[in-house]
Formats: structure tokens, sequence, C-alpha cells
């Protein structure tokens, strides 16, 4: 089969799914055509993640406004990151934000995983419940059992749709705390309009 009429049916699979696609799944899909004679070859796992690493490098020219990214452990196409804000546009009255407390509490589950409600409550120093409650509604987090101390409390871990929201491939791309420290350091100085790192002072002066 020629990597044209895979690359066709990559395309059309991820076009029509309504969530990431890993390549094992993908590559069972084909086999069952195969088998029905519905497709002329089998493609492996691999062969489709080959293919499909060489279709996102395609897309990177810009050329159209369509994105491949690997996410939540599969791929999926979606819209150039650039052209977000007119394609909101579509859907004024779904835009969505998180709040402050949702992001910080958010964030704690991210890093922390497995943690329970008193976790989160003893780093932000205030109750949060209710924010817990918006995350599991909004399918951003998931109880994943329970804590084996008095009182079994709920233990709470970041979803599929977190990874997806955030257009992250799996936990281990989150930034490091090195990381996000030194992007507090940027925003920080920027603030104060002070020369960063990356923009060394004038010294003409």
């Amino acid at each position: 089969m020629a990597d044209s009429a895979l690359r066709r049916l990559l395309r059309a699979l991820l076009l029509a799914a309504e969530r990431p696609l890993e390549p094992v799944v993908i590559a069972d899909l084909i086999a069952q055509a195969v088998d029905e004679e519905e497709w002329p070859a089998k493609a492996d796992a691999a062969a489709v993640t080959a293919e499909l690493t060489t279709m996102r490098a395609d897309e990177l020219d810009g050329r159209t406004g369509i994105e491949l990214i690997e996410v939540a452990g599969g791929w999926r196409l979606r819209t150039a990151t650039d052209l977000a804000p007119m394609v909101r546009r579509l859907w004024p009255d779904k835009r969505v934000r998180l709040s402050k407390a949702a992001l910080e509490a958010l964030s704690i589950v991210a890093y922390r995983q497995p943690c329970t409600r008193i976790d989160i409550e003893d780093i932000r120093g205030v109750d949060s419940g209710g924010v817990l409650r918006s995350l599991l509604e909004r399918k951003l987090i998931r109880i994943l059992g329970r804590q084996d101390e008095p009182g079994r409390p709920l233990l709470y871990g970041t979803t599929s749709t977190f990874l997806e929201t955030f257009s992250l491939p799996g936990l281990t791309s989150l930034p490091t705390l090195r990381d996000l420290e030194s992007l507090r350091l940027e925003e920080a100085v920027r603030a104060r309009g002070e020369p960063s790192a990356a923009e060394p002072a004038d010294e003409s002066d």
C-alpha cells in the first residue's frame, strides 16, 4: 500500500474521531478492514506512527489551517493555534474560562497526583470542595480511589481531557518546577520593565 493511501486514510480517521487516536488502535482498525476485504494492506503501529510523524512535520510549514498534534497518548487533527481566536467566534457562547482558584487546584492535582482534598487545601490554604466539584464536572480531574488511612479520603488525578485541553502528549510533558520558576522570573522582570536574560541591557549609556 502506498504511503499516500495510508496518509489519506489517517487523515480521514483523525478527522472523524472525537478523541485522540492511538497508533495501535488505528493499526487494529486497518487490520479489521483488511480481514473484511475493505482495505488492501495492513499497517502495524510502528508504520502508523512513522507516517503520523512525517505528516506532522509536513504540517509545520503553515500552509494549511490544520495541525496534527500528539496529545493524551494519541494523535489528533485540530485547527492551527494562530487561528484559534477566529475559530472560537463560531461558538461565542461556549467560551469557558477556568477561575484562578480552579487553575490553582488543577495545577496541584497535576503535579501532586494522586492527592487528596486535604493535600490541596493545605497548599492553597482555603476550602477547595467547590473547586474540585467544578473540575470533576468538566472532566479535567477524576477520582482514582481512596487513600488507605483513617477516613479513607478520595484520591484525585488528571484525565485525558486535561491532557487534550492543555495539548499535552502525557504527564511527562508537564513543565518542570524549575521551568515554571524561570517563567515566573521572566514575567516579574518584564512587569518591572527590566531586561530579562533573553533581552540584554543597553549599555550604550
